[in-house]
Parts: structure tokens; C-alpha cells; sequence
């Protein structure tokens, strides 16, 4: 339950065609076996004006992965990238490059990291073969082991996902019943302007020193949902329901813990990025939306996530001081 409603949300207020929901006020209970129970949950009116998505056309993209294999991986990729880029024509090229290997594998594979091209233009000319071409040709005079996972691909479109907002003449509020009846809701006649910036925690805020007993993964006792809000990230971090009579000061430690700038080590891309924490300690964490970390959206990103899926993972895995009496 606490996954789902810290689960892409934009800050502490969730906003409805008819209500808008104070996060900051649901209590979870255990209230036996798969069983919850939600109470104190308070409102206030909806916005005035109604969130709406909006997709268009953002244009072309394409993608080739080459494989570096044994000594001299970064002479290997600085030598195909000089070689290439010069040829290439398209608005946007980004390169990513795979976990360096142990060294003395035991396998190829073991032995290899990727080395990933993707260009994106407003035209596919620039993302077919005016991309893939150089790069086939290059197959006989560049680094030495030379290979693709897979034969060169036409380009694709992708679409770009944004929020806006409409009045509410432009939107007519119907439920569709079971049996194909409509029913059309009407207007609310009291509206509130929703604060963003209401349950806010910023980062000059009294967080505990590195003074503690033990470094360990954040994901020691605490749980994590990470997803998608356009090309923004959202991240939800909460303390474990495990019955522990540390509950409380664990809840305690992590709103304190994570701020906009710890967030900004444990998340070094998110670096130069907004960021903005959100407290919710009724439910016993905090949601985080790093903004941008997904550039244009999920379709038009070239991260190895695109999606923000496996952040909460990744920063589950990160270590930080834990004191030692909340182990």
C-alpha cells in the first residue's frame, strides 16, 4: 500500500477532477493478514483546472552497440567515437558505455563491455543510413576486435510526453457504467489553488552527521518505488513495516537523511538537475522528483532506464551511515 501511494506522485498534494488529496494525512495499519487499513485521510477542493497528457511526434531515433573487448577498453571507444562523430549529421548523438569488466575473465563475455551510439534528428535521413553506414564501413579500420550485437536497424519514431493543464469547459466529466450507461458528472462549485510546494523539505535541514557507526546500503531497512512523470524522475523511499520497535526512529533517520543533496551524492547524474523531497512521515518516508533526469521523456531518452524503474533499486543499493542502534 505505501508503494502505491508514494508511486509517481508529484508532491504531497494529489490532485482529482474532484478532490485534492493531502497525502500527508493517510495512516496505514496492519489490520491482519493482507489486510490494511487506511484511515485519517483528509481532502480540500480540486484544482481549478484539469491535468491533461499531451504526446506529440518529437522524431527519429536509432541505435548500434559495439562490443569492446580484453585491454585498452577506453583507447578502444575514444578511437571508434573520433572516427565516427565526424560523419555523423544528426541533431543529437549520446554515447553510453557499459560497466568495465574484471580483469582477467574467465570468459568473453566476462571480458567485454558495450558501447552504445544512439542519434536522434527531427528527419530520419540523418538517424537511417547516414548512421548506420559509417559505421558498417568502419568494421575493417578501427579498434581491434571490432563487433556488433546486432546488423545495422532503420530508424524509429518517438514521441515526447508532457503535462499541461485545461480549463474544465474543454473536458465533460462522464462515467461509463457496466451496461454502456453514461452518466454525466457535474462541475464542483468550490475550487482551491494547490501550494507545489507544500510539504517541501529543503536541504538546509538539521540531517544527521557522518558520525555514525556503519556504512551500509540505504536498502538496509528501507524500501523503494522509482517511475516516470514525463522527463522527470519520481522516487519513493520508505521504512520497512517489519514489526521492528525501531520503526519510529528509522522513519525519523530517513526524513532527516534525505534531502536534496544527499540525494544529489547517492544520484551523482542528478548533480546539477532540480530536485525536491517531500516529507511523509505519516507514511513512514519521503517521495523525491528529480527533475529532467529523463530528458524529453521516456521515449525520447537514451538512458539505460529510461523508464526510472530500477532507480529506487539503485539507491536502495547505495551506502550510507546507518547508526548503529537502528540495526
Amino acid at each position: 500500500m505505501t508503494a502505491q501511494l508514494v508511486y509517481e506522485i508529484q508532491t504531497s498534494r494529489y490532485l482529482n477532477p474532484d478532490v485534492t488529496t493531502l497525502l500527508d494525512t493517510v495512516t496505514l495499519t496492519q489490520d491482519g493478514q493482507d489486510r490494511v487499513a487506511i484511515s485519517g485521510v483528509r481532502g480540500e477542493a480540486p484544482p481549478e483546472r484539469l491535468k491533461v497528457c499531451v504526446n506529440e511526434l518529437g522524431g527519429f531515433r536509432n541505435s548500434m552497440e559495439f562490443v569492446l573487448t580484453g585491454l585498452d577498453l577506453g583507447l578502444k571507444a575514444d578511437w571508434l567515437r573520433r572516427q565516427l562523430e565526424p560523419r555523423l549529421a544528426a541533431t543529437s548523438v549520446t554515447w553510453t558505455q557499459t560497466s568495465t569488466p574484471l580483469e582477467d575473465a574467465d570468459t568473453e563475455e566476462g571480458a567485454s563491455c558495450l558501447l552504445r551510439c544512439t542519434v536522434m534528428d527531427p528527419e530520419p535521413g540523418p538517424a537511417g543510413k547516414a548512421f548506420t553506414g559509417p559505421a558498417v564501413e568502419l568494421a575493417l579500420g578501427t579498434y581491434p576486435g571490432f563487433t556488433m550485437t546486432a546488423p545495422p536497424g532503420p530508424p524509429t519514431p518517438y514521441g515526447i510526453y508532457r503535462p499541461e493543464y485545461v480549463d474544465r469547459s474543454a473536458v465533460t466529466h462522464t462515467v461509463v457504467h457496466h451496461d454502456g450507461r453514461r452518466e454525466v458528472i457535474a462541475d464542483p462549485t468550490e475550487f482551491a489553488e494547490s501550494d507545489p510546494k507544500a510539504g517541501v523539505r529543503p536541504s538546509p535541514y538539521p540531517a544527521p552527521q557522518d558520525s555514525v557507526n556503519r556504512r551500509m546500503p540505504l536498502g538496509t531497512f528501507v524500501h523503494a518505488r522509482s517511475g516516470d512523470k514525463g522527463g522527470d524522475a519520481n522516487l519513493g523511499l520508505w521504512v520497512a513495516h517489519d514489526g521492528s520497535d525501531k520503526y519510529a526512529e528509522r522513519v525519523t533517520w530517513l526524513t532527516k537523511l534525505i534531502t536534496p543533496k544527499k540525494i544529489a551524492e547517492l544520484v551523482p547524474e542528478a548533480r546539477d538537475l532540480e530536485i525536491e523531497v517531500y516529507a511523509l512521515e505519516n507514511l513512514g518516508g519521503v517521495n523525491v522528483l528529480i527533475r529532467g533526469l529523463l530528458g524529453a521523456g521516456v521515449a525520447a531518452s537514451t538512458r539505460f532506464d529510461p523508464q526510472a524503474k530500477g532507480l529506487g533499486e539503485w539507491v536502495r543499493s547505495r551506502a550510507v551511515h546507518i547508526q548503529e542502534e537502528l540495526l
